[in-house]
């Protein structure tokens, strides 16, 4: 079935196509929405048929130059080629299966959540155009390729956060929805400006952009430390890490089905996709994993102190976001290629399921984003409250939820495997600050359970009558919602003896032999790797306790009949820092934005646009229309004027002949 994944890729495509087209022409949503969805259900069917065929096969034969499908040449300039190619190994068809399985769902979450909506059919041919590029990026057997569909997301998530552009949204600090779309769009350039950078280094130190290619003539050099972390630049753009991250809470100005999309199962993870990939590239320069660690703690913490107090039912998973991420970059940098995607795959599970789950809350709500503003939702959403708390539990990392697996499992390989960074104290340090970053994450979520569900309704009951969500949104709940639970089983670490690691052995293919390489090169600086079983042991058993306290402060705080949010959080002095994000947009502001425009203003534009290069197009209309105004005066219709011109003429020839 390998020769099948062309089909999978091209299905969302084909309902782009159609519906971008004809929707507007087909009156019935339900034949819109189910048509959309069709396509990637069908999609994903496929991809798990070809799941189960490299199951059957040898784990040495699940990865190589064997499976790839080859589609036709793209580019040929002399010795260069591009095929338009895929790559279908354990890695690629995992996120296959994330992304048209949680976007199956999400599609039939939208079918209820946009009921109504009168650009209907123009949605669902977005999100299949998203699909059908994020494919191409997880796919492609090349960086060409892939930088194919790195662009294409962008474009997608640009067209899907931007939606409502006729919408104002000053809950996210911006004044339209097309905004948002905008700062994000910009945001990821910047990022994509250093891939496309690092895509020219590489071609230039191996003559290739295919990835088994470069994988296999890679040598560490200065030239291949620039080249990775130019690419850790594109990722800290699609996967929101420190500086890039500003895009993603205001990216909540799209519909909630979006989010999900956006950020939970698909564009967000590019970055850790991208690092698992090319894993024996990264494992080559240890400054780039040290920066990767690096960034990754410190995003996972920053994003999890802004979440706190936020009181935006998406802002607060938006900054969830984040700081998930920076888990998922902290396990790469510490060579923990198989257990970052671990966690893309536990998130993907229980953060669409939350998104989802507030987009349930906002249209049972009228709209009302604000937490501060619901109360007692538990007795009028059943499902959607049950759904919430299980994946609240996931992230929170809880026994034995699907986020408890992956976490402890990046906080462990942190500890055990970061020694070699930050002086010998990179094993304790990130260690640290990640079990910091969980305690925020479980407070944060259970503020948000407690706010939204629990207690006395704080909303006018006259005018707002909450109510379950019809089954369209109901039953993607409950998919994700069950998979968040027991998910995380197929991971489980190897200290639980009595259960084997399904997911390790798995992709062992493709990124075992980097970490391997990654735990030799550690090994040669004189670092020890812990093993001890009694100590991954007591720092599980710490990371739980962490996460248990954290709930029951959020309990105390704020599941109260009517609980005084304001004086509670107001009275702590950094609550405004924190509420504030640390104005780190602000910041960008008043120190890139204003003054970057301030200069394409009154410089670039008045002087060099308006002065120099408008002048120098209209000086020489001018200059022509002048010189054309003196020589007009010579054709005056007396032939003898004329004659006199040609004798004249005639002299100046003989005469310069003549010399």
């Amino acid at each position: 079935m390998l020769t099948l994944i062309p089909v999978v890729i091209l299905l969302p495509l084909v309902g782009f196509v159609i519906l971008g087209l004809f929707g507007s022409r087909i009156k019935n949503e339900k034949v819109v929405g189910w048509f959309g969805s069709g396509m990637v259900g069908i999609a994903f069917l496929i991809a798990l048929g070809i799941f189960f065929e490299l199951m059957g096969m040898a784990p040495e034969a699940r990865a190589g130059e064997a499976n790839i499908v080859q589609v036709y040449s793209w580019l040929t300039v002399g010795d260069f080629s591009v095929d338009i190619a895929y790559l279908v190994d354990p890695l690629s068809i995992l996120f296959t299966l994330i992304i048209t399985g949680v976007g199956f769902l999400i599609h039939v979450y939208s079918i209820g959540y946009m009921h109504g909506d009168e650009s209907f059919p123009r949605f669902f041919a977005y999100l299949n155009l998203f699909i059908f590029m994020m494919l191409n990026l997880v796919l492609a057997s090349n960086f060409l390729l892939t930088f194919l569909g790195w662009e294409g997301v962008g474009l997608a998530s640009y067209l899907l956060i931007g939606f409502w552009y006729k919408r104002k949204f000053p809950g996210v600090g911006l004044v339209w929805t097309g905004d948002a779309a905008r700062k994000a769009f910009v945001a990821n350039r910047v990022g994509d400006f250093g891939m496309l950078i690092a895509m020219f280094i590489l071609f230039t130190l191996y003559g290739s952009l295919d990835y088994l290619d470069i994988a296999m003539k890679a040598e560490a050099s200065t030239a291949l430390t620039a080249a990775t972390l130019l690419l850790f630049l594109g990722c800290t753009g699609k996967s929101a890490q420190i500086p890039l991250f500003v895009w993603l809470p205001d990216a909540m100005a799209g519909p909630t089905s979006v989010s999900a999309l956006i950020h939970a199962a698909t564009m967000v993870t590019s970055g850790i996709f991208l690092v698992a990939r090319n894993a024996t590239l990264f494992a080559l320069t240890p400054a780039t994993m040290e920066v990767i660690a690096i960034i990754g703690v410190l995003t996972a913490l920053f994003a999890a102190t802004m979440g706190i107090f936020q009181n935006d039912i998406k802002k607060v998973l938006a900054y969830s976001t984040v700081s998930q991420l920076g888990f998922m970059f902290a396990a790469l940098g510490v060579g923990a290629f198989g257990v970052a995607v671990f966690h893309v795959m536990t998130h993907a599970f229980f953060k669409a399921c939350l998104f989802l789950g507030s987009g349930s809350v906002i249209h049972s709500m009228h709209e009302e984003q604000n937490i501060q503003k619901m109360g007692g939702l538990k007795k009028h959403m059943p499902s959607t409250y049950w759904t919430f708390l299980l994946s609240s539990l996931a992230i929170s990392g809880i026994p034995f939820f699907s986020g408890f697996f992956s976490k402890d499992e990046i906080l462990w390989k942190a500890f055990s495997q970061g020694g070699v960074f930050l002086g010998g104290m990179g094993g304790y340090l990130i260690w640290g600050l990640a079990a910091l970053a969980a305690f925020c994450t479980a407070f944060y979520m259970f503020r948000l359970v407690y706010l939204t569900f629990h207690g006395k309704e704080r909303f006018d009951v006259a005018k707002v009558h909450p109510h379950e969500s019809p089954a369209t949104m109901t039953f993607p709940l409950w998919v994700l919602a069950g998979l968040a639970t027991v998910g995380g089983f197929i991971g489980v670490p190897h200290v639980f003896h009595f259960m084997p690691n399904y997911l390790e052995g798995w992709l062992d293919p493709v990124v075992g032999t980097a970490t391997a390489g990654w735990i030799a090169f550690v090994e040669s600086t004189g670092v020890h790797i812990v093993h001890s079983e009694a100590l991954e042991w007591a720092l599980m058993g710490a990371s739980v306790a962490i996460a248990v306290i954290a709930i029951m402060i959020a309990r105390k705080l704020y599941n109260r009949e009517m609980p005084t949010l304001v004086s509670s959080e107001t009275g702590w002095a950094g609550y405004k820092l924190l509420f504030n994000k640390y104005y780190v947009d602000e910041m960008y502001q008043n120190l890139i934005l204003t003054p970057i425009g301030k200069l394409s203003n009154s410089f670039l534009f008045r002087l060099v646009d308006v002065q120099v290069v408008d002048g120098l197009v209209n000086g020489t209309a001018t200059l022509v229309g002048r010189s054309a105004d003196i020589l007009r005066r010579l054709q005056t219709g007396i032939v003898q004027n004329y004659a006199m011109l040609m004798l004249l003429g005639i002299v100046v020839v003989i005469v310069w002949m003549a010399v």
